[in-house]
């Protein structure tokens, strides 16, 4: 008698495929950037004092977001390496 192996078949819409998916721990922090390096690369000095190197998501990348010294940002920090870190959103 042969054992049927075939997984169960679970029907899921966009939605719960979108909420399915894992966010990486990360701390989220505004500053303000003080100087702009090659590469789509900041200097941004956080509000509680420290400085740190982020780098441009790939989405304001794709949608041609620019970012200048001065602009106030939202960054995004990694729990592992707090000296680097994402620019996510431009205020």
């Amino acid at each position: 008698m042969k054992k049927n192996n075939k997984k169960p078949q679970v029907n899921t819409s966009k939605q719960e495929k979108k909420d399915l998916k894992v966010v990486k721990d990360f701390i989220e922090t505004e500053g303000e950037v003080i100087e702009a390096l090659p590469n789509g690369v900041f200097k941004v000095k956080l509000d509680n004092g420290a400085t740190v190197l982020a780098h441009l998501s790939g989405k304001m990348r794709i949608n041609f977001i620019k970012v200048s010294v001065g602009d106030r940002v939202v960054v995004q920090l990694s729990i592992y390496d707090l000296t680097k870190g994402r620019i996510v959103y431009r205020k």
